[in-house]
């Protein structure tokens, strides 16, 4: 690969281009009372609020789904890290859309 043919993006581009991703965490927990508000916590205490929440009780457990668009990564990637340290979370999967165009 050609230096020429490498495309350089300004940063200010790849910032705007890192906010306008949508992370969705989805999460599998023991149905118990406290989970959902540690998790909402994670976003509460950042000033944040979460464009989608979905929440249902199964025989496989407590399902969450969470949308949160403008987030950069490293702080998707600690969210997360943190839902997994919740008493009760079993499971945290972290999936990210991008805009098309």
């Amino acid at each position: 690969m050609s230096l020429s043919s490498l495309a350089v993006v300004p940063a200010a581009e790849a910032h705007a281009a890192s906010l306008s991703v949508t992370v969705c965490y989805n999460l599998l927990a023991r149905p118990e009372p406290g989970v959902m508000p540690r998790v909402v916590e994670l976003f509460a205490k950042r000033g944040l609020v979460p464009q989608k929440w979905h929440s249902a009780v199964s025989d496989s457990g407590l399902a969450i789904e969470v949308q949160m668009g403008g987030l950069e990564r490293d702080t998707a990637d600690y969210i997360a890290r943190c839902m997994r340290q919740i008493v009760g979370v079993e499971t945290v999967l972290t999936t990210e859309t991008h805009p098309f165009g």
